[in-house]
């Protein structure tokens, strides 16, 4: 087999994929620190979810600006709206698989390790499967003009059709 005709990735695409993990790690880390103050409060689940929140309003901005080199397009606003589309997607990803990593997995599998030791690698192991469904959704949907706000547009009823009077 002739692995010289695979293609390579190209070295913007490298440099895409390495400023997105920059920044998803600063989201994770947002996400990790916060879930530990978030689990004083609430139970398991709920903080998982609180930390997610907090590390998705706060890292829009970097995400825009330089992962995805966006931060001249003009579009913020549906980059925004599509932005939390993806996010609540992922989010549901990171909660469920969280939470039965720890029912699952990380409680049958080591029942002595401290309860925070369980939950913390069950919070990563969602935190990691969340990192993929987010960078495919932003790369694919959020970041790239997909044509579909102008679709819209363009079918929304005729402005001031003119009705028949009928003189009633």
């Amino acid at each position: 087999m002739n692995v010289s005709s695979i293609d390579q990735p190209k070295p913007k695409e490298l440099k895409n994929i390495f400023s997105y993990f920059l920044t998803a790690l600063l989201g994770a880390s947002i996400n990790f620190i916060s879930q530990i103050f978030y689990r004083r409060y609430f139970d398991y689940a709920t903080s998982v979810l609180c930390g997610y929140l907090t590390a998705t309003v706060l890292t829009f901005i970097p995400t825009k600006r330089y992962a995805f080199s966006a931060g001249e397009t003009g579009n913020t606003g549906r980059e925004a709206i599509k932005f939390l589309v993806i996010a609540l997607v992922a989010l549901i990803v990171q909660v469920y698989v969280s939470k039965y990593t720890l029912e699952w997995v990380a409680t049958p599998l080591f029942p002595s390790t401290p309860m925070l030791w369980r939950e913390k690698g069950s919070h990563v192991a969602g935190m990691g499967m969340s990192f993929m469904a987010n960078y495919f959704g932003h790369k694919l949907l959020t970041f790239r003009s997909t044509g579909m706000y102008d679709r819209i547009r363009s079918k929304s009823p005729k402005e001031n059709e003119e009705q028949p009077f009928d003189g009633q």
